[in-house]
């Protein structure tokens, strides 16, 4: 136990799949495991370890924003002997030739956030997501015939910008698509020389102004989830 993960050392797997949303922690969890069981609830933020296809997942919610989902992998990592997050969840697209629902894997993500320089010093502006587990999603999207888009991401801390940058994100740094956790999730990653990918759906696009609804995000990306289950069975 954690002072925010209550379940036992044994209860949690050593893959993870991560959703930001604990709501959609349990949508997988009800929809693509079996036997599963809660394994801790504390702030409402919701672990399940369970069996998908005979191997042992647990998904858990890692909260929003670096911050939170910081934490979360970090006790993981370190107090829970986890191996592997996926991270699975929803992005706006900096450019036009991403369609709501495309899925997108971060190769890399940018952030101007100060998670890594506070947490241990690193300067890095870009970090990058672990090549084993890429390599495994991409098998797994072809396995699935379900297309993702490799890209770099931009990982932010603020989601209401008085002056929005995107264009110059886009353009600097070949950002593609925009959301708040998989920079602090792959630090944890390279400091306790564990694995962490990203895997994301495109919720809404800041150039076309489209966008699903709250409803949709929780429930409806099921392909990303498809993905990211069957990478987690074919690690070993």
């Amino acid at each position: 136990m954690t002072p925010h993960i209550e379940a036992k050392k044994e209860e949690i797997a050593k893959t993870v799949i991560m959703p930001g949303d604990p709501l959609r922690a349990k949508y997988i969890a009800e929809n693509y495991l079996e036997n599963y069981k809660l394994v801790s609830k504390v702030r409402n933020i919701y672990a399940y370890t369970g069996y998908y296809k005979g191997v042992r997942i647990t998904v858990m919610a890692s909260g929003m924003g670096m911050p939170s989902i910081g934490i979360y992998s970090y006790e993981l990592y370190k107090f829970y002997d986890v191996e592997n997050i996926i991270r699975v969840g929803s992005a706006g697209a900096y450019t036009d030739s991403l369609k709501l629902y495309d899925i997108v894997l971060a190769t890399s993500s940018y952030s101007e956030s100060s998670f890594a320089l506070t947490q241990n010093n690193c300067t890095e502006k870009i970090l990058y997501s672990s090549n084993f587990l890429n390599e495994k999603i991409k098998e797994a999207s072809e396995k699935l015939q379900i297309k993702v888009n490799p890209c770099v991401i931009h990982s932010s801390d603020v989601f209401y910008k008085e002056n929005d940058n995107f264009r110059e994100l886009y353009e600097n740094y070949k950002c593609m698509a925009c959301e708040m956790e998989s920079f602090a999730l792959f630090h944890n990653a390279n400091v306790l020389s564990k694995n962490a990918a990203c895997i994301l759906t495109i919720s809404d696009n800041f150039i076309t102004g489209e966008k699903t609804t709250s409803t949709e995000r929780q429930n409806s990306f099921t392909k990303m989830m498809e993905v990211a289950l069957e990478a987690a069975i074919n690690l070993w």
